[in-house]
Order: C-alpha cells, then structure tokens, then sequence
C-alpha cells in the first residue's frame, strides 16, 4: 500500500477560512501538497481522476478570493471537484469516494454547504448560478456567484441559453471557462496574464465607462457602433467575441496553472465587475501526474492504481462488457449495410463508438454534449434513408425526451437508441442510474423497447434494430460485464413482440426483462427445491408486449412475478395494464411486480444494491413465499 504523501501545508487547512490565512506566497506548495493528496485519495478508491488534476490551482485560487461558502461555487457536471471536498471539510473522508455510505464523487447540497448546487450531468452550472444571483438581487444581497463550466460542456445549447439570459439580465454572476483542451505557450501565457490583469483592473474598468458616457453623446446608433467596435477590437486579441456579443465582459485566456496570474485576476473581477463576465482559463487534464497527462482519455475515470507506475488495476472477468458487445456487433452488421451510421454525444469511448469510429469514421458522428441535437439529427438522416443507432446513457437520453417524442416517435421515424448504462450503476450513484428509460420510452406510441437478458441476446437485438424500419427501436442493457454466455457470430433478428421460455414449471412463473433472467433462473432452483415448481421466462419486449406469453403464463400458474432493473411505471405496468383488461386479474392470480425502489439510490457495489432492493435471487424467492402468504426462508443459490 503507498504511504501517505507528506503535507504539513495542507494539514492547517479544514476549511476554505483556514487557507485564506496563509500568505499568497506558500500557495504554490501547498497545490503540490493538495494535488499528492488528491492523487494518493484515488488510488486507493477510483474515481475521476484527470479532471481534478487539472483544477487544483483553480480551485485553491477561488476558494482563496472568493468568501465561499457565502460566495457560491458551483462546479459543472461535478467530476473535477475533488480538490474542492478537500479543501471543504471532507478531507477526513475523502478515501471513502464512491463508497457505501462515503463521500459521492460529484457535488451534492445534502453532503456540504459548500456544494451549493448537485450536479453529475453537464451545462448546468450556469443556470443554476444565473438563479442564485438574481435571487441575491431580490433580496438585497451582494454576495459572488461564479460557474466553473469545462470547455466540453460548453458544446450544450443549455449553457448559451444561460449566458443570453444572464446578458439581457446584466446579471453580476462570473463564469469561469475551464479549457482544457488546449495549451498556452509561455510567451503567450505570459501576454495573456498581462492583458487579463489589465482588462479586469479598475483602471480599465473605469475607462471603458467613462468611454461608453462619452460616445452615449453620439446619438444611440454611433454608441452602438463605437462600442461594438471597441469589444470587437478586444475580442479579436483575446478571442471573446462571441461571449461578448452574449452580454458577457470577456478576460483572458489565462494560465490556469499560474497561481500569480490566477489570484490578482479574481481579485479584480471580484472587486470591480458589475454584469456577467467570463474568464477563460486555461488548463490541463491530469495535471502534475505523469501517466494521467499522457493518457487524459484513460485517467478521466479510474479504477483503484497504483501512485507509482499508473497501473490501474482491473476486475477478472471471463466474459466482454455489455458497451463491448454493442459495439463489435453493430460494427458487424454497418459491414453488411452502409447505410447504419453511429451518433455519440461527447462520449465515444463510453458508448464503444470509439471502435465503430476507427472502423467507419465517414459513418461516426460525435456531436458534443448536446443530446437534444442528437436526437434529431439522427432523424433527419433517418429521412434521408439511413439508419442512425443513437447511443447514449440511459440517464443522458433523459435530457432528449422532448426530441424523442415530438421528433421521433411522432413522426414514426426508425431511430435505433441503444441504451447503455441501463440500472444500477454502482459507484457513480443515483445521478447516472438508467432507472427511467423503459417507463418514459414504453409510454410512446409506436415505440418498440426491448431490454438485454446476456451479452448474446444484445447481439440479436443489435441486429434487430438494424433490420428493423418501421418506426423508432430502442434496447437497454446495463453497465458492466456480461455473465459469460456462448456468443453467435452474428446476432438473429427477433420476432418483433416475441419472448421466450427457458425453464417450464405449473406454480409460480418468474417473468423477466433485462438482465435479471440470471436471477430469476437462480431463484427457480431453490423454488423448486421447496416444491414449487416454477416456470421462467424472458420478455425481451416491454413494447409491443408479448400478449401470448403473457396470457399464458397468468392462466397457468398460481404466482406471476415480473422482473425488471427499471423504476414503477415500466414492463411491469405493461403487463399488469394487459392483465387487468383481459381480466386475468380476477380469477385469484398473485402478481406481483419487482422493481428499482421508489427513490434515489445512492452509491454502492452493485451486487449489494441488487441485494437491497430485492432483485437478486434471494429478493425474488422472498417475493414467491410473500404473494403465498409463506414465512419459510430458504437459503438462496447465490448470497
């Protein structure tokens, strides 16, 4: 196990107080101190790692000038704010990252006071800080709002609706662009610094007003015009046109791994500036750790590693991820038809894209973090003939609803929405648990929604989808490793509607959707070594529901139990809806749905939140003997 790292700066500080005590000068050591801290902290937990790396001076610099927890900081998406739990009162518990009853690893307003706003998914920060600070107009106050936005989150249409809003409001809010996706050269990181201290001083300040009363004596049309020129004239040296013509004053770019650039600029901002600005500061992922600024992409998100070579270290596993899966079988069948193409918002490597795109780049599309484009992109090349597979996280896909259903489902176009990440997802917690998805798709008219029971069926329903042209498509599968299935060269296409049976019983019937069936087939074991003999089958299809299967099953058995990794209102309500109106619900039938519980999760190991919620094999026996009215405990096939 490594040793703690060193850190006799970092051992003074708890709380943002204790650091704005120290003299600027001991700053730049205690950000080695704070980054060996962070990097020792993810090792032994996993997490995000690349991100916070590359915003310990930032962070220290506006804890440092900013009067937090009274003055707001509000970190988009979350990921980077590591450094800021350290530096916030949780550094005693900042091993426990993404554990059962630990620290998230994104901010949460019930975890500190100094999380002002929650957050995982992106764009939102400066919403959410444009509200805060209109709020603390109305009330009279006159504390700082900032918004720590990353450049990637700037490709969402949601964060210039802010910043239009906050240009016509002429709000005092501060957005901090945090670019790391570049690199500034020391000459001009140096010009960049002079030019940014300039423009946020009060000298400047002053004369730029004083310029603007002056040409108001010019008439409406030749201040307008003087004055766009001027900003245009500034923009074009320090590239803030755009963020100006927003109502945003623009400063920088600067470095925003220099301390003394950072800490005289936030002074000037915070002390001089009246409307929205926004300060374009530069930085870079994985900053001050060798392996994680070679590879930014493979230290985004790790696994426990080891300080001294990188080396992360990684599950055994005998069977390929679900993502995997997706990816080499969509790969296949784009061999087959040139018309497949493949559409990521901003997360090739997460969806597997990243192979289909080495495979097909003219066929890849990664159109930002804009899942509303997305969507309808894929059904204006829909239109045209091809056959778009829109692959997003179940929790992302959330954000595109309106363009699912008004440009989508309306308008019958086949859409094919792989949805990964469906369920649990453990450490990354209630935030991107793809709880939803088959509730909100299932309601669509015209909308087929299938679910993954193994790695193999995912291949047929990859081919289904492809083969499928008759309106919008969607299957789910769930984060992580299949469960070590034998694999067909290429997937089958699936009779549309249809489910299957596994295992024939007369008692109990076990009905499954997604990746619960292992359970369930596990749970039947033990129900029949308890003398009820038990059926198991797979829907496959939430929507069009197999009627037949369905029907059967609820006539010839006593219990029916529904399985499902997905919230109330899903494949459950679709059965329990066909029941109750062919009034198979009334001849003394015990159904029972199992489902996600009807709250937010927070973060643990998955096979303990399967256990909790009842939807492991034991939870399902239980579920038997309850519908039965039996107290007998068996002991289940798999603790």
């Amino acid at each position: 196990m490594n040793k703690l790292p060193q850190t006799p700066l970092l051992d003074k500080v708890r709380i943002p107080a204790d650091l704005r005590a120290l003299p600027e000068s001991e700053l730049p050591q205690f950000a080695e101190e704070l980054r060996a801290e962070l990097i020792d902290a993810v090792s032994r937990t996993g997490g995000h790692l690349g991100a916070g790396l590359g915003v310990v001076e930032l962070t220290i610099a506006l804890h440092y000038v900013f009067n937090t927890p009274d003055d707001r900081l509000i970190w988009d998406v979350g990921h980077q704010a590591y450094p800021h739990k350290i530096l916030t009162g949780r550094r005693d518990r900042i091993r426990t990252l993404r554990m059962e009853g630990g620290l998230s690893g994104f901010t949460k307003r019930t975890e500190s006071e100094y999380d002002p706003f929650g957050a995982a998914h992106s764009s939102t920060s400066i919403s959410a800080g444009l509200g805060m600070a209109v709020a603390r107009d109305l009330k009279g106050g006159r504390n700082n709002v900032i918004a720590v936005i990353g450049d990637g989150a700037m490709s969402a249409g949601m964060a210039y609706e802010a910043m239009n809003n906050a240009g016509a409001l002429n709000a005092r809010l501060i957005v901090i662009l945090n670019d790391n996706d570049m690199s500034i050269a020391p000459p001009s990181g140096a010009m960049s610094a002079y030019l940014a201290r300039l423009a946020s001083g009060r000298t400047y300040m002053e004369f730029r007003e004083l310029g603007k009363k002056l040409t108001s004596y010019l008439g409406e049309k030749v201040d307008r015009a003087v004055t766009r020129a001027v900003e245009h004239a500034r923009g074009y040296v320090t590239g803030g046109t755009m963020f100006e013509e927003l109502g945003f004053y623009h400063i920088g770019p600067i470095d925003g791994h220099n301390l003394e650039h950072l800490v005289p600029v936030l002074k000037n901002v915070r002390d001089n500036c009246e409307g929205p600005v926004l300060i374009h500061v530069v930085t870079k992922k994985g900053k001050g750790y060798a392996p994680a600024e070679a590879a930014s992409d493979k230290y985004h998100g790790v696994n426990k590693f080891d300080v001294i070579t990188g080396a992360q270290a990684k599950a055994p596993s005998n069977a390929p991820s679900y993502t995997k899966v997706f990816a080499e079988s969509l790969i296949q069948e784009a061999r087959e038809d040139d018309r497949i193409v493949a559409i990521t918002a901003a997360m090739p490597s997460g969806t597997g894209l990243d192979l289909f795109g080495e495979a097909f780049p003219s066929r890849t599309f990664d159109v930002g973090i804009a899942e509303q484009h997305a969507v309808t992109f894929a059904g204006g090349l829909a239109t045209e003939g091809l056959k778009p597979f829109v692959a997003i996280y179940s929790t992302f896909l959330q954000r595109a609803y309106d363009q699912v259903v008004h440009d989508i489902a309306i308008q019958k176009l086949p859409v094919r929405f792989p949805i990964d990440r469906a369920g649990f997802v453990g450490a990354d917690g209630p935030t991107h648990c793809g709880a939803f998805d088959t509730t909100y798709l299932a309601s669509l008219p015209g909308f087929v929604v299938m679910a993954a029971a193994d790695e193999a069926e995912l291949r047929h329903m990859v081919r289904t989808a492809a083969a499928y042209d008759e309106g919008p498509i969607a299957f789910r599968y769930p984060r992580g490793n299949g469960i070590g299935v034998e694999m067909p060269e290429r997937g089958s296409i699936l009779e549309i509607g249809k489910g299957r049976i596994l295992r024939e019983g007369t008692k109990v019937a076990l009905l499954s959707f997604g990746t619960r069936l292992a359970d369930c087939l596990l749970a039947a074991e033990e129900l029949n070594a308890a003398g009820l003999s038990t059926t198991v089958a797979d829907a496959r299809f939430a929507k069009p529901l197999d009627e037949d299967l369905v029907r059967r099953l609820a006539s010839e058995h006593e219990v029916l139990i529904t399985v499902e990794e997905n919230a109330i209102g899903g494949f459950a309500a679709q059965v329990l809806h066909f029941l109750a109106h062919q009034g198979l619900l009334e001849n003394g039938l015990k159904a029972r749905p199992l489902v996600l519980p009807d709250s937010f999760v927070d973060h643990a190991k998955p096979e303990k939140m399967y256990v909790d919620a009842g939807l492991d094999n034991a939870g399902i026996v239980r579920a038997v003997f309850a519908a039965l009215g039996r107290s007998e405990t068996v002991r289940p096939a798999r603790a």
